[in-house]
């Protein structure tokens, strides 16, 4: 198990090195990402017995990324237009077919899909667009995978408090802690690109690891909900697509908008 993961991990470095260096190779990159997640999480959903507009969900999440990527904007908050037009859709189509049971939990899973994955994920384009995006976007991904193979690797050798057993039996809070370490000094280290003070790199650092985590947390909540170990299996020993993006749907909104806030928009 621990050499496929290696090796997954490994093939995954390379290829996120070789894509986030050229911005529209990068937004395609997420774009296929955030299709593939979106198929793992309704197939994971249906698994339950429940229905939902999964051709649809998928099509309309890949619509937002490929629309920042071309740079379209209809108005400030666009994307959640989109979001709201779906809805529209939904209770329309809903409304002409003949089965109601369920429209509640079908619609609503539907648009959370789109939330969730297309939605938060899309903001790593955004990051990418900015001035020095490029930096910017690798001190995220660097922050968060970082926590991720800290909070692995110190959880494993010295775990022995177990952070949220119902939801994470493997986690810990010697892990968790140690994935925060990590995430400091990985923000510490990209502070030519960052230009923040020493103490902001520090806050930032632990905010990142803590949104990576809780991200992480969010999908094992999903995946135990479906009773699935894993979304996928594209990645061997790693799982699937939205088990490698997990701890990046939270940290990259929420970083973006950190950055915003200092003024670094394009």
């Amino acid at each position: 198990m621990l050499i496929r993961r290696i090796i997954s991990s490994s093939a995954l470095i390379l290829i996120i090195i070789g894509v986030i260096s050229v911005d529209w190779l990068c937004s395609l990159t997420v774009t296929l990402f955030i299709i593939v997640g979106l198929y793992e999480f309704f197939r994971m959903v249906e698994s339950k017995g429940i229905s939902t507009y999964k051709y649809f969900g998928i099509g309309l999440g890949a619509l937002i990324p490929l629309s920042i990527m071309l740079r379209f904007e209809l108005t400030k908050g666009w994307e959640f237009l989109f979001i709201v037009l779906a809805l529209l859709f939904l209770v329309i189509m809903q409304i002409k077919s003949r089965q109601h049971s369920g429209t509640i939990i079908g619609i609503s899973t539907t648009i959370f899909g789109i939330i969730y994955i297309s939605w938060s994920f899309s903001f790593l384009i955004k990051i990418r667009y900015l001035e020095e995006g490029l930096g910017l976007l690798a001190a995220l991904l660097l922050m968060t995978k970082i926590c991720d193979i800290g909070a692995y690797l110190i959880g494993n050798r010295f775990g022995k408090h177990f952070l949220v057993p119902k939801i994470s039996p493997h986690k810990t809070i010697e892990g968790a802690l140690g994935g925060i370490f990590f995430s400091v000094l990985s923000a510490l280290a990209f502070k030519p690109f960052l230009k923040f003070d020493y103490w902001q790199l520090v806050v930032l650092g632990i905010g990142i690891s803590v949104l990576a985590q809780l991200g992480d947390l969010a999908e094992s909540l999903i995946k135990r909900d479906c009773q699935v170990k894993d979304s996928g299996n594209i990645f061997p020993g790693m799982g699937g697509v939205l088990d490698q993006i997990d701890s990046l749907i939270f940290t990259a909104p929420v970083f973006y908008f950190y950055i915003m806030s200092r003024g670094l928009l394009k």
